[in-house]
Order: C-alpha cells, then structure tokens, then sequence
C-alpha cells in the first residue's frame, strides 16, 4: 500500500488496435473541442445555458422539466456499460474512458518532446541539465497550455465560447468561469500527466466490479499459455519444437507496452484495461520470427479450453432488448415531445360549490409551462360533462420558459352530474400553432344523487 509507485514508460506501438485508439481520440475529442464553436440557427450548438435554465441541444430545446430525458440516459449509459463488458470485456476503459483518450494525448506529447521509451528512461536517470530542464519544461508546458485549452472548452458549453473567448482575451472572467477552467484544467493536467494508471488501479472503481459481468464467453485478452509455453529466448526462424520451446522468445516488449505495467502473461487481472496494445506488438514480434499471430488475443475462458463460445447468451440479449427499448423510446419521446406542459391542481378548500345561478361549480389553478422559444397565446377549454363552462381566463399569453398560474371555475347543471366524482379534460392550444397543445384529465365533483 505504501510503495513508492514506480514510473511508467509505455513503449509506442503500431498496428490495428493502436490505429483504433487513435481513432476513438479523434472521433471523442474533436467533437468535444468543435461542437461549442459550431452555429445552429443563429446559436451555439451545445449550450448548456443554467441562469436561463435552458439547454440547447441542436435543434432542440430542453428545460428543467425535462429532467426525465437526463435520468433516461444515464439508465441507458448504465446498460451499455454492462452490455458491451459482458460482450467484449473493457472496451470502455481501452478505447473511449476520458482518462485513456487524454492520456493518449499527454503520451504523444511527451513522446515529440522527450522522445521514445528508453529515450524518456535515459534522460530521466541523466543529471539535471540545461538541456533536461529545457525538454521537461517544454513537456509539461505543453501539457498545461492543452489542459486550459480543455478547461476552458469544457466552461464554454456552459458559458457561449465567444463571449468566454473574448472575457479570457481581456482577464475579466467571472469567478466561477475562473475556477471552472482552473479547476478542469488541473484535473486534466494531473491525471493524464503524473496520475495516469493510478486513476484505473486505485480511484476508478469500475476496476474492481468488472468481473461480476464477466463470464466464461466474455472477450478478454488473453495469453496462450499452452501454445507459448515453456518460454525462452532464440534465433530467428527457429522452430520452437527443436529446442524444447515455446512460442513465447520472453522479450517482455507486451509488459513494456502496457500503460499499466502488467505482464499479461500472468493471467487475467483487473488492472488491465483492455487497450490491445499487448496484442498489437505481440503480433509484430511472431511475424518477424516467423510464427503465427495470436499469442496473445482477443479470445475467452471458453475458446482457450477448446470448447465452444455462445456470444448471444441470456444477459447480453437481455441487455440488448432492454437498451433497444429505452433507446427507441426515448428517440420516439424526442421527436413526439411538445414543448408544452399543463399541470392542473384542484383547489382543495371545497369540494364543490354551487353559486347563485344553482349550478355547480369546481375551482382549479392551471401551470401553464411554456418551454418554446418564443412566447404563445394559449386558449384553454374543459370538456367531459355535458353543458360543462369555463369561468375565469379563456386565453392566456405565457413567455419563452414561463410559467402561468390561471385560476379557472368550471360549472354545469346538477342535472348534467351524473356520480359524485366525474373525469373531465382540459384543453390547452396555441392559436398561432396548432399542433402546440396539450390534454390533461382531471376531477369534477358533485353532490350524492
């Protein structure tokens, strides 16, 4: 628990799963530092706006009261999670966890200035030098020009970019953009470039509660012990079967590759995030020597056993359904939804009375939640008992993202009753928009018969 935690120097790698990491940086990362700079309708395409408590999404426009929508998407990054863990072990923590797409980043930095693996080794055990302080200096004012750059990106969806551009260009930020952009910034800086494989060993707790979603025909990267054993060294070209070996020549390039220091070798264990880069250069390494790939690969317990992998098992399409459900109706709850809401409250100090024409009457308060962008006039009517009027405001005007309390009296004949507590439905529309409406029930009560 108390060991000095030695450094790390992740060899650089090529092959396939390296160009997809690469390809999970560009694709992750340049939308995050893009899309605030992008205009949509006259707009800042992702903005986050909390004082007016409006959320602009492209085209759309979401409010508090659709807090719905958030809670729906985090249920569904829940189940994808464990979807794609049963399916393919960490594919989330290799390819697309913010602290491996950044870190991928700080690597390539440090990589231009300090150069490779036994480079960055060398100059580390070197003496302190002009030369040593002006590459770590370099280093790490890369990394912290990158890290504001990220901060800053990451309050511009919070604040329009354009405007915080020009408030970071004059120093005169507000204080919570200040802390904002410092404090996102230092995280950035500090896990990405001194924290590292300490966040995935010791902060992230997905680390030690992966294995409960795995199972025999989970995807792991995986070691052939029986094909590479007994290890050892020898010449190129060699056939392993003449001196008693092994396909694995024990070159310890898949543990010097290993951006958490593991030697993959040694089995399956949780600190080991899934990144390929062990596959990568261990099939580089058969193919110069002549052997075939797939020492080490992407496999299950099932397979390297010999027996048979079954990839649709119950949880994954457990899984699958029930994302393939909440997904579709949420995109359908999304293309369907009118940004009006009509909360009805009954007053609660009568149940009923009747006024001095005889008949009777209900009171109730209607909230009017306008969550266009534009201000509407609405026209509300009831409907549900026969001769049923509307006393009070007919017609409302509501504000963008306001809300309207309008008290109406609804009032029929006693005739016109027929049980105690009767469903009724109010109406509410936009005269300049048809389809800008909304239906709600409610209760009428009457006297006993």
């Amino acid at each position: 628990m108390y060991k000095k935690r030695e450094k790390i120097y992740p060899r650089e790698v090529h092959g396939m799963f390296a160009r997809l990491r690469v390809l999970g940086v560009f694709a992750l990362l340049g939308p995050y530092y893009l899309l605030p700079w992008i205009q949509w309708n006259g707009r800042q395409s992702v903005l986050f706006d909390l004082p007016a408590r409006k959320f602009h999404i492209f085209g759309l426009t979401f409010w508090p009261q659709d807090f719905f929508y958030l809670a729906v998407l985090l249920i569904v990054a829940a189940l994808s999670l464990f979807f794609f863990t049963a399916l393919a072990g960490r594919l989330w923590c290799g390819y697309a966890c913010p602290q491996t797409v950044w870190t991928e980043v700080f690597l390539w930095i440090e990589r231009k200035v300090e150069g490779n693996r036994n480079q960055q080794i060398k100059l580390d055990k070197s003496e302190w030098s002009s030369q040593k302080a002006l590459r770590k200096g370099t280093k790490h004012l890369l990394w912290i020009l990158f890290s504001l750059w990220t901060g800053f990106t990451f309050v511009g969806y919070f604040t329009p970019i354009r405007e915080l551009a020009h408030s970071v260009a004059t120093f005169s930020t507000g204080p919570w953009e200040t802390f904002w952009i410092l404090f996102y910034s230092l995280a950035t800086y500090g896990n990405a470039g001194w924290l590292r494989e300490q966040v995935c060993l010791y902060m992230c707790p997905y680390a030690r509660f992966q294995s409960a979603m795995f199972d025999k025909d989970t995807l792991i990267i995986s070691y052939d012990e029986k094909r590479g054993e007994p290890r050892g060294g020898r010449k190129r070209g060699v056939d392993p079967a003449e001196v008693n070996l092994g396909d694995c020549i024990d070159c310890k390039q898949c543990v010097q590759v290993c951006p958490t220091g593991i030697d993959i070798r040694d089995g399956l264990q949780y600190q080991c995030i899934g990144c390929a880069a062990c596959i990568d250069i261990c099939d580089e390494v058969m193919e110069k020597m002549g052997y075939e790939k797939g020492l080490i690969r992407y496999t299950t317990e099932h397979a390297m056993k010999g027996n048979k992998t079954h990839i649709l098992r119950p949880r994954v399409i457990f899984y699958a359904l029930v994302l393939l459900t909440l997904i579709s109706g949420l995109m359908y709850s999304i293309l369907t939804r009118v940004p009006l809401e009509l909360d009805i409250i009954r007053d609660r100090n009568g149940l009923y009375r009747e006024n001095s024409e005889g008949l009777i009457e209900n009171v109730y308060t209607l909230k009017v939640v306008n969550m266009d962008e534009k201000p509407h006039h609405y026209t509300i009517s009831a409907t549900g008992l026969k001769d049923l009027t509307i006393q009070g405001a007919e017609n409302v005007n509501v504000d963008s993202g306001k809300v309207a309390d309008v008290v109406v009296k609804l009032a029929t004949d006693p005739r016109n009753i027929p049980a105690v507590s009767n469903k009724i439905e109010f109406h509410i529309q936009a005269e300049d928009n048809p389809e800008l409406k909304q239906d709600q029930t409610a209760r009428f009560l009457g006297p006993r018969k």
